[in-house]
């Protein structure tokens, strides 16, 4: 799995409350989420991301309360991949569960800078900072997940029969 994209970055201890405001969690519409996706914490959110883009994080990304709605408005507005230095543990998994990919890697969460165009190749664990020429080491993605992540999430994942 090798995704690239221009940085977007935010500190530590954002929570789902940011990401997704209470206020919107009235709908399923992906695309609505989307839509209100940051703006708490980044009114121009929206207006600046791109599809392919990649979000950069520092500690406990996605704590607060346990909603889908978080890693879907995330993965809705076009962030193909989150790095962070941790993240909240039923964030990282429903965004496994929703086809959003998301890998821990304190170094590059530290070096990376908002606006540097990076890569991750999450078959050998590494992500290079293309602004900067340096590469960082993770783990790989395991099998399972990367075919949960390809499939769009765990529910498309067991339906195509993929994942029992």
């Amino acid at each position: 799995m090798k995704f690239t994209g221009n940085a977007i970055k935010y500190g530590d201890n954002v929570d789902t409350d940011v990401i997704i405001p209470a206020r919107y969690l009235n709908t399923i519409d992906k695309k609505e989420l989307a839509s209100h996706c940051m703006e708490d914490i980044d009114k121009d959110f929206v207006k600046k991301v791109q599809v392919g883009d990649i979000m950069i994080a520092g500690y406990n990304f996605g704590c607060g309360s346990s909603r889908e709605h978080a890693p879907i408005a995330i993965k809705e507005s076009g962030i193909s991949l989150v790095i962070a230095k941790s993240f909240a543990r039923i964030f990282y998994r429903n965004s496994i569960n929703i086809g959003l990919a998301i890998v821990e890697c304190e170094e590059a969460a530290d070096a990376i800078e908002n606006g540097h165009t990076v890569t991750a190749d999450l078959d050998n664990g590494v992500i290079y900072d293309e602004t900067t020429g340096k590469k960082y080491e993770t783990q790989p993605f395991p099998a399972f997940i990367q075919t949960i992540i390809q499939n769009g999430g765990l529910v498309e994942s067991i339906k195509k029969g993929d994942i029992q």
